[in-house]
């Protein structure tokens, strides 16, 4: 009995059991969740998401918010592929395209930090800036053909597991040690818990709020590049709605929007979650616009399960 309480009382394990019995129901439902591509294909819809939920992880548990990482993850990929249409190496053009990301970023922190506007209408704002340029740009139309070898990195594999699959494990794993080992993850977790002591206490907020704006749009301009790696063309459309699908899936990971708490674990489960529940209901079925339904509910619940968890905390 100590063993599972031990268990129950892990942070996590309040999304994994859900994450579980979905992937039960689901299976029983239709087994071809179960097949081998299918499992692979979930792994890698599941990555372009956590690879920009890890940084939004850094920036909620910062006490911050952006939603303009799905607009950056379509402008970064833009960028990337004009720079390969127009005949730039590759490294070149990938390297355009997340400067674009970290410009983003600094932007963001500059408005947020420096001008103290509210991060809600700061991202708010670059969202639209930054879909509305690539709109302006493209009118809509997708950049393609794009070299073979650059698409290689969306499709390709090692052993069988997908590249970006493989990028967002690294990813997470680094980003799990930065935040459990190192002062700077220490100080992330102190100034989302309480953002007038850290500064008495001698951290640099301003250094350290910005910092994660920068890297959650340099992940989320990543993102962008290997998806349109894989899909072979730079599209307008891509990354709509992503803002929403990464912070519901790092809230039922357990990171907090007040700030002060949350783990990559947590991220990584709910990124599943939000991938195995878009899979399984496309295999059982569901209609479209149900799903769009469902995910509303979601945010919903998640936002209401951040609102209860830090209630419990303060009783």
């Amino acid at each position: 009995m100590s063993s599972l309480k031990k268990i129950l009382n892990i942070k996590e394990t309040g999304i994994f059991i859900p994450l579980a019995l979905l992937c039960v129901l689901i299976g029983i439902k239709n087994p071809v969740f179960y097949s081998l591509l299918n499992l692979v294909d979930v792994l890698r819809n599941t990555s372009y998401i956590l690879i920009i939920a890890i940084g939004m992880t850094f920036v909620l548990i910062a006490g911050g918010l952006d939603l303009s990482v799905g607009s950056f993850l379509a402008l970064c990929g833009m960028v990337c592929g004009l720079g390969l249409k127009a005949g730039w190496p590759i490294p070149v053009a990938i390297g355009a395209g997340l400067a674009a990301g970290i410009a983003g970023g600094l932007l963001n922190s500059l408005v947020i930090v420096k001008l103290s506007i509210p991060p809600l209408i700061t991202t708010l704002g670059t969202m639209y800036m930054a879909r509305g340029l690539v709109l302006v740009v493209t009118r809509g139309t997708p950049i393609y053909p794009l070299p073979e070898a650059f698409s290689e990195m969306g499709i390709g594999a090692a052993a069988g597991i997908p590249f970006v699959v493989l990028i967002a494990i690294v990813l997470s794993l680094v980003a799990a040690w930065v935040l459990k080992n190192t002062i700077y993850g220490r100080q992330v977790y102190a100034i989302g818990g309480n953002e007038e002591t850290s500064r008495f206490s001698g951290i640099n907020v301003t250094r350290i709020k910005s910092s994660v704006y920068v890297i959650v749009t340099a992940l989320a301009a990543l993102s962008g590049v290997l998806m349109s790696a894989r899909l072979g063309s730079a599209q307008p459309s891509i990354g709509d709605g992503y803002e929403m699908q990464v912070i519901t899936a790092v809230i039922i990971g357990g990171t907090s929007l007040s700030g002060g708490s949350g783990t990559i674990l947590g991220t990584v489960l709910g990124a599943l979650f939000m991938s195995v529940l878009a899979n399984g209901m496309n295999l059982v079925g569901v209609s479209v616009y149900w799903q769009k339904f469902v995910m509303g509910t979601i945010i919903i619940v998640a936002v209401g399960l951040d609102r209860y968890r830090r209630s419990t905390r303060r009783s």
